[in-house]
């Protein structure tokens, strides 16, 4: 029981990387277009702590992925990797029953 549980836990603490991912990529479009400013004190502050929060995952990523011009695509395989962690997760733990 404690392994399920354990497994819920991981499984929200991705869900929560994941949607900061999400909130990154929409942020970079919004300031790459000019619909948001960085001059914006609140605009700038978000984004040096979503980056804060997600360079430590996404530089690893970025190192093993071959460089591939202006798209960046270190979000998507992290999306992938950490959902395919919580599949694994959740099947140990439900395994363990």
């Amino acid at each position: 029981m404690l392994l399920i549980t354990l497994s819920q836990v991981i499984g929200y603490l991705i869900s929560i990387i994941i949607v900061l991912v999400i909130c990154q990529f929409v942020l970079s479009l919004l300031i790459s277009f000019n619909v948001v400013n960085m001059q914006n004190n609140f605009v700038a502050a978000l984004w040096k702590a979503i980056n804060a929060l997600l360079d430590p995952m996404l530089n690893p990523v970025r190192r093993i992925m071959p460089n591939t011009g202006a798209i960046d695509f270190s979000p998507l395989v992290l999306i992938v990797g950490l959902n395919v962690l919580n599949i694994v997760v959740t099947n140990l733990a439900y395994s363990s029953m």
